[in-house]
């Protein structure tokens, strides 16, 4: 698996489904945060680290496309990708898929920013956290792990 990638296993709740039994299409956004949030742990990442240093980063785009239906108890297995990372923002990308089906792809484009929200470089330790692979002792990405 390419070290810009990782994985998580998803369990759709009831909760999360309309009145037919199907993932409400906000929820994706969700979905992709929660990947998101394990992508950067993986490598070491807290937001809370983050923001103890005045350091956030604000979603300021967000895409999906979605290719089928998402249903209660489905497994599915969110792939988060760093796609680009510029010196004041940030790119993952996404896709979800329940075994071989793909169900759906996006990203989003995350802006750093300072505690009153101003734009700000991303800074150098940032930078290589970001560019680093999982860390030893992480669940290494595999479903079911």
């Amino acid at each position: 698996m390419d070290p810009s990638t990782s994985l998580l296993e998803i369990r759709i709740r009831f909760c999360e489904t309309d009145l037919m039994g199907v993932v409400h299409h906000a929820n994706h956004l969700v979905y992709f945060e929660a990947g998101r949030v394990d992508w950067l742990r993986r490598r070491g990442i807290t937001f809370a680290d983050w923001a103890r240093q005045g350091i956030h980063i604000a979603v300021i785009d967000a895409s999906v496309r979605y290719s089928k239906p998402v249903f209660f108890d489905d497994l599915i297995v969110v792939e988060t990708s760093l796609a680009a990372l510029r010196s004041y923002s940030v790119v993952f990308s996404y896709v979800m898929r329940r075994g071989e089906e793909q169900l759906a792809e996006g990203s989003t484009r995350l802006a750093c920013v300072d505690t009153h929200q101003k734009l700000r470089p991303i800074p150098p330790d940032v930078v290589r956290a970001l560019r680093s692979p999982e860390l030893p002792g992480s669940p290494s990405g595999a479903p079911g792990t």
